[in-house]
């Protein structure tokens, strides 16, 4: 068989599997309703590297705001430990088949840091589990808020989640040792929803402008398709201003100072996401303070945005690890599963600690508090 037949049947399979997929979108149900449930199940996975450190102060912050909650059974908080790399190393799997089993049944799932195998790593090539997890779970908008008052930035990020250049981004072929493709992949449905999600956030949160990140003057097939179907669905908006934006020049406009306060809500694939996400992070503070949270019609799961730090524990120094990127999801999840007035005091609180009194600094080293100090050090100023 010659290479482009190889190659030809290869991406066959890959189109097959992306139309099954269409037509589970178009089957799904509609979001839960926490409000009916009789309990809610929140996972703790601490994953690994620092994850295990911060996702527990996560975990106590929260206990202390839910008290009566737990206490009455309205919550419950179940402690999921499978995700370490040596775990799903062993597994070859990006999540093992128990594990996966353990966070469907929970409703959210509040996540550590997880290594991802790069090459020359000493672990084998699997997946990374937050993409993985993506996938399993549906979790098809990330969400991420940065906030720095003084500076005027009040931006929220939707980044699709599980299409745009990473949705295949290990189904690549090789059509022979001079030519490589990867793909790129849009959806319909898939566009829709992230877009309506971000609008809906808009109307909700009385954030009068979203802007559309594409780069599709050169990308024009799917980032053409992502463009005009967010556009057609902020037709339904009137009274939120749209406009949309390259992401190479909204990379510049957001260190412009003066129009950097123009946007509000931001809409873009995958990978556009994933790098203005990071950018926008470093105005609050860096990675280590931003939370991100991962939503889909059944599943949540809540994560920092930053990676394991596994230096940080073979040097000792995992117990002085930053928890606020871990606390900032845990806002997130305490709104998503409607308890606003939780969200609002651990948003206030951390506010003050991060911006304003800054009575503890977490510096990474023994130069700073102790993660378990700052936990307590936000839960003295919960009002």
């Amino acid at each position: 068989m010659d290479k482009i037949t190889q190659a030809t049947e290869k991406f066959a399979k890959l189109i097959e599997a992306q139309l099954r997929r269409v037509e589970k979108m178009k089957a799904e149900a509609d979001f839960v309703d926490y409000a009916a449930l009789p309990s809610i199940i929140i996972g703790v996975c601490g994953g690994d590297g620092i994850g295990p450190v911060i996702t527990a102060e996560a975990q106590r912050v929260l206990e202390f705001l839910l008290k009566k909650q737990v206490e009455s059974g309205k919550v419950t908080f179940r402690v999921i430990d499978g995700l370490t790399i040596e775990n799903r190393a062993a597994a070859g799997k990006a999540i093992p088949d128990d594990v996966l089993e353990e966070l469907k049944a929970c409703h959210v799932i509040l996540k550590g840091p997880t290594t991802t195998p790069r090459a020359g790593d000493p672990w084998p090539n699997i997946e990374s589990a937050n993409v993985a997890m993506r996938k399993e779970l549906d979790l098809f908008a990330n969400v991420r808020p940065v906030k720095v008052p003084s500076q005027g930035i009040d931006w929220t990020f939707f980044r699709e989640n599980t299409e745009g250049a990473y949705t295949l981004g290990s189904c690549g072929l090789n059509v022979d040792d001079d030519l490589a493709f990867d793909f790129v992949v849009a959806t319909t449905q898939g566009t829709e929803r992230i877009a309506r999600m971000a609008y809906d956030y808009a109307r909700k949160n009385h954030k009068d402008r979203v802007s559309i990140i594409t780069k599709a003057n050169v990308v024009k097939t799917t980032d053409g398709k992502f463009l005009r179907l967010c556009q057609n669905i902020g037709k339904e908006y009137p009274e939120i201003t749209t406009d949309d934006w390259y992401i190479d020049i909204t990379t510049a406009k957001l260190v412009d100072e003066k129009r950097r306060r123009d946007f509000r809500v931001f809409i873009l694939p995958n990978l556009y996401g994933d790098i203005l996400t990071d950018e926008a992070a470093e105005f609050q503070g860096g990675v280590g303070t931003a939370g991100s949270a991962n939503l889909g019609k059944r599943y949540a799961m809540f994560e920092a945005i930053h990676g394991s730090a596994p230096r940080m524990v073979t040097e000792g120094r995992a117990q002085y690890a930053d928890p606020c990127s871990m606390l900032r999801a845990a806002v997130m999840l305490l709104s998503h599963i409607g308890f606003q007035a939780e969200a609002d005091r651990l948003e206030a609180a951390l506010d003050t600690c991060m911006f304003e009194e800054k009575a503890m600094t977490i510096t990474g080293r023994d130069t700073g508090c102790t993660c378990r100090e700052f936990g307590d050090y936000v839960m003295s100023k919960l009002q």
